[in-house]
């Protein structure tokens, strides 16, 4: 079976499971478009919910009261939330603290995987994290997703 990549905001709901969210770094123009690279890779094993948004515009108000800026974290929530798997990747010389915040609502979930290779400035307190929590931790992209292909195979998520 064939997979979807679903971008934000569009509907997820009716597309087969297993979900793997991808979280992490974005910073438009600063970080690495990981996020195709894991896609691409994970394609045939998962629909991934991808939160890079082709139509992001930056002068969006970060408000509530912003409809377009709702919609699109209220879509990562969900998304989130609903996952089967999250793959989180916290970029070098970046702060993230978006990422940082999706960590600790999912740190106790059982359905996250990190990378944070050497160089993410708290790098220290995610190794802790993921240790006391048991959630595996890799420092390269590739590790990463080899372990959320094993896990998709042997879980389905």
């Amino acid at each position: 079976m064939k997979f979807n990549e679903i971008k934000a905001p569009r509907p997820f709901g009716d597309q087969p499971r297993p979900w793997v969210f991808l979280a992490g770094s974005i910073e438009m123009g600063l970080t690495e478009r990981w996020q195709e690279t894991v896609a691409n890779a994970l394609s045939d094993y998962a629909t991934v919910l991808n939160p890079r948004r082709d139509d992001w515009d930056s002068s969006w108000r970060q408000s509530i009261d912003d409809p377009r800026f709702r919609e699109q974290v209220e879509w990562e929530l969900l998304a989130q939330e609903q996952a089967d798997l999250i793959v989180m990747y916290f970029a070098p010389g970046n702060r993230s603290p978006i990422t940082l915040l999706e960590f600790g609502l999912s740190a106790r979930s059982g359905c996250l995987i990190v990378c944070c290779p050497k160089g993410f400035w708290r790098r220290g307190n995610l190794e802790v994290a993921c240790h006391r929590y048991h959630v595996p931790l890799a420092g390269l992209l590739e590790g990463t997703i080899a372990l959320a292909k094993v896990r998709l195979l042997t879980d389905g998520a």
